[in-house]
């Protein structure tokens, strides 16, 4: 079976290019694995906090998002401790901050509830 994704790095730069062109701030904060590395995303929604996003696939590979801590908001200091953590286990992933109030994002998939 192959695999005909498109590798993480190149998609990671698109949306970021794409952030761009919408005015919204996003970094790569931390690189991943080039190929097929998974992407977290950290939404900080500044006075309101950070809410963190993990890339799921069902079992047809169509992309969704898994929040973490049920959704809900955490402070930033705690939203990074959740990230150092994700990294330490898995030193593949990606991690993606995207600063803006109304939480919205360029990635496709849905947030699963």
């Amino acid at each position: 079976m192959t695999d005909d994704r498109l590798p993480t790095e190149l998609v990671i730069r698109a949306h970021i290019r794409r952030c761009i062109v919408e005015g919204i701030p996003a970094t790569v904060a931390h690189k991943g694995d080039a190929h097929g590395g998974v992407i977290l995303l950290k939404l900080n929604q500044l006075e309101q906090g950070c809410r963190i996003l993990s890339q799921v696939r069902d079992l047809d590979g169509r992309l969704g998002w898994m929040p973490a801590n049920k959704g809900a908001f955490m402070p930033e200091a705690d939203a990074d401790a959740y990230i150092a953590r994700a990294i330490s286990r898995d030193p593949d992933l990606w991690v993606i901050e995207i600063e803006d109030r109304q939480g919205r994002h360029p990635f496709e998939g849905k947030v699963l509830e």
